[in-house]
């Protein structure tokens, strides 16, 4: 059995953090569905929409991870949060790619919720997965890339016994665990601080399981991490 862990240094920082996951297992990425993107067209008009969306980084649920980002001492605005970079984007008139199911109903997620969203394939970590403060000296290539770019020390990551699988708390992904169509077992990370509060995360949970249920298939274990529970087992 593995873990997935928050290191007490993070509630220090971030008391009102809170962590929530999914633990997908024998699930089926393989494929596309045309009705994901159908979703995905569908909340992104819905974020358009939305009063006073822009300037993005000033909207209070990405203000809140800029707040963040700078008391690590990541500056947001060169490497802003995930929820930030896919707002942003639909804002402008762009659309979202379809890269496979489980990334995109986490996409779908996050901009219905306006939170951060991740994901790992969880036969290509090592070990425990801890949401920690870097060390500085941890491998990582972010997605696509081929040279080494390890984290600042101080810096907030994902890490396994490997290396670090998510840089600046939630600005890039890995490369070597990166979801893809052969994913058979995943972690699926929403993330959420106030104005989100606790009732919106679970909600924001439990419409990922019902989508990755349905479309995807599998074993489905929700948990979530807060400063009075910092671990779950999968």
């Amino acid at each position: 059995m593995s873990k997935i862990k928050v290191s007490p240094q993070i509630f220090e920082q971030f008391p009102e953090v809170k962590i929530g996951i999914l633990v997908v297992k024998n699930t089926d990425n393989t494929g596309n569905a045309p009705e994901i993107t159908a979703l995905l067209r569908a909340v992104e008009k819905e974020v358009r929409s939305i009063p006073d969306i822009e300037p993005v980084n000033s909207f209070p649920k990405i203000a809140a991870w800029w707040e963040a980002h700078k008391n690590f001492g990541n500056s947001p605005k060169k490497y802003p949060p995930s929820v930030q970079s896919i707002i942003r984007r639909v804002v402008k008139g762009g659309e979202l790619p379809s890269i496979n199911k489980l990334v995109d109903l986490y996409n779908y997620i996050s901009l219905k919720y306006i939170v951060p969203a991740g994901g790992e394939d969880l036969d290509r970590c090592a070990g425990d997965i801890q949401l920690t403060l870097a060390e500085g000296n941890e491998d990582f290539k972010e997605i696509g890339a081929t040279e080494n770019n390890p984290p600042e020390p101080g810096e907030v990551v994902y890490k396994d016994e490997a290396g670090v699988i998510c840089r600046k708390w939630n600005w890039r992904e890995g490369d070597r665990t990166k979801l893809t169509e052969k994913t058979k077992n995943a972690l699926l990370v929403l993330e959420a601080l106030p104005p989100a509060d606790d009732t919106e995360l679970r909600a924001a949970l439990s419409d990922l399981k019902t989508l990755v249920q349905k479309y995807c298939g599998g074993e489905i274990y929700p948990i979530i991490l807060q400063k009075d529970n910092l671990e779950g087992i999968f």
